[in-house]
């Protein structure tokens, strides 16, 4: 039974104890996948796919050796590589299209496609959805950045996505290991700094370790920040991206002689997996001074005390706004008997529709965004 217990407001630190079985709103919004591991992966999984149908956007396919399924978290291809859909206004799409569309731009970098188009749980999407506003706006980035980076950061120079000070570059880790998102500012006396941020989502950090090397140690000793007897913990996961990022970060800032310069690991508070990662990482440190850890929500909260553009509101509303999977649980129950035929039938023609290929597109397109009118006329506030 999937049961959503805890869930904190994004707008204060009220907390809202809840005790809702969602599995069966899961299992009609095609959002019961048995790898969600724990609570906020599913709770996270099935805000997705509500997001999905609110916005009227076809159901798409995960595939996999076993077949292919539809899946309430992704969206159909290659619609929507050419919509753009997964991103947040406008603007933002601008600025996919320069960074990932554009071939010179995206060259050498490690997008995961068709992820980063039709995924809505991937972190990749976030990380434009979140700093794409940001890297347009660079006074807007300058507040956001002085208020979580305090006395360090004076203003913001450039934000960049999926950047590396050189892979496989010797000088530095030797791998391909790069920033998701990656910030260059100025302190305030003047001295070159940088961010280089990791974003996870829904992640788990569950996966098996890469390789370390002579020179990953060899940058440790040099970081002297490393409490040596948690060397060995930081080799496996799920601590060793962590750890492989920052030390990046680390011999970016000594080889390349900035005056500033730290990692940040940027998580939803909910994420638990990522939450109890950070706390065994911190205790792996003799000092804090290159390493730090974001909420999303405490990001999301500082981009709200400095503007009241549309955007910031739109993804808290699509990335931290569990409280809408309540109200549909309320709301659906109370309507559960009143359902007609046809709103059930459409929440499953929907996957039938995917994988019948004598329809056509046009004609699924059109079906589902009518059977997508009826569940938000049963299934909403």
């Amino acid at each position: 039974m999937q049961v959503l217990r805890c869930l904190r407001q994004t707008s204060g630190d009220k907390e809202i104890a809840l005790s809702l079985d969602f599995s069966d709103l899961a299992r009609e919004y095609h959002a019961s996948e048995s790898a969600d591991k724990r609570e906020f992966q599913r709770a996270a999984r099935l805000l997705q796919s509500i997001w999905r149908t609110e916005q009227r956007y076809s159901i798409g396919e995960l595939k996999s050796r076993k077949g292919n399924k539809v899946l309430g978290s992704r969206l159909p291809m290659p619609w929507a590589q050419e919509t753009l859909a997964n991103y947040l206004n406008d603007t933002i799409r601008d600025v996919v299209r320069e960074e990932v569309l554009t071939p010179e731009n995206s060259r050498g970098k490690l997008y995961a496609r068709p992820r980063i188009f039709n995924d809505l749980l991937s972190s990749q999407p976030l990380c434009f959805n979140l700093f794409a506003e940001l890297k347009r706006n660079l006074s807007l980035a300058t507040a956001v950045m002085t208020e979580l980076a305090p006395g360090v950061v004076g203003s913001v120079s450039d934000i960049d996505f999926e950047w590396s000070p050189g892979k496989s570059d010797p000088r530095l880790t030797g791998d391909k290991s790069a920033f998701d998102v990656y910030v260059t500012f100025k302190s305030p006396s003047g001295g070159s700094g940088f961010i280089g941020i990791e974003v996870k989502y829904h992640e788990n950090l569950i996966g098996k370790a890469a390789n370390t090397t002579e020179r990953h140690l060899e940058i440790a000793t040099q970081m002297d920040c490393f409490k040596q007897p948690a060397i060995e913990q930081l080799r496996r996961q799920p601590l060793q991206q962590i750890w492989r990022d920052h030390l990046l970060a680390g011999i970016h800032r000594i080889a390349n002689h900035f005056d500033e310069g730290f990692f940040v690991f940027l998580y939803p508070e909910r994420n638990v997996h990522c939450s109890e990662a950070i706390r065994r990482y911190s205790d792996c440190l003799t000092t804090d001074q290159t390493f730090a850890s974001w909420t999303l929500e405490s990001v999301a909260r500082a981009i709200k005390r400095h503007t009241d553009d549309e955007w910031i509101d739109l993804l808290i509303d699509r990335y931290l706004n569990f409280e809408k999977i309540s109200r549909y649980v309320q709301t659906c129950h109370h309507h559960q008997k009143q359902r007609p035929f046809f709103w059930v039938f459409s929440m499953q023609f929907q996957g039938l529709l995917m994988t019948q290929d004598p329809l056509n597109l046009a004609c699924r397109n059109l079906m589902v965004f009518r059977m997508s009118q009826i569940d938000l006329c049963l299934c909403s506030h």
